[in-house]
């Protein structure tokens, strides 16, 4: 099977957009990713999926500690520069939750330690165990066939 037509079937699904934060030695750590899901509400369970080739597989291993932050449809400049898109230098505001670092102004911003991992492929799959959360009421941002877009207010689809 193609590796382009599996990549654009998985487009096809629309997700959120989430930045991967964790901190080793002092420094904090980022990487956007958009797989990610709630695995179990007792215990409170999330998953997170990170490449093999990603520099942030190590470091999650090392600290044991990450934090999911589900990003609002203002930070698509802040999804772009933790995918490497955007290459300044851009000076970013973290706050702390549980411990683990978080990114201000996430919708919301979920603080985990490693549960578990799995290696699947070419992927680990972390699993977390929520020991924190905090939300703000935003509009998401949203990802579909390798775009950013926003969701359209339920109003404007039943008054067309």
């Amino acid at each position: 099977m193609d590796d382009r037509k599996f990549r654009n079937a998985m487009g096809k699904f629309a997700t959120g957009v989430t930045v991967i934060t964790t901190e080793v030695n002092g420094e904090i750590h980022g990487m956007t990713a958009n797989a990610f899901m709630s695995v179990s509400l007792d215990p409170k369970l999330v998953m997170i999926s990170i490449g093999e080739k990603a520099q942030m597989l190590d470091r999650i291993k090392n600290s044991k500690t990450f934090a999911v932050n589900i990003l609002s449809a203002e930070q698509q400049e802040l999804s772009m520069l933790f995918a490497g898109q955007v290459k300044e230098k851009r000076e970013i505001s973290f706050g702390r939750l549980g411990g683990v670092p978080v990114v201000d102004g996430a919708i919301a911003q979920v603080a985990c330690e490693v549960a578990n991992e799995h290696v699947e492929g070419d992927h680990t799959l972390f699993i977390g165990r929520v020991i924190d959360i905090q939300l703000d009421e935003k509009e998401p941002l949203v990802f579909y066939n390798g775009q950013y877009r926003t969701l359209v207010p339920k109003e404007a689809l039943t008054n067309k």
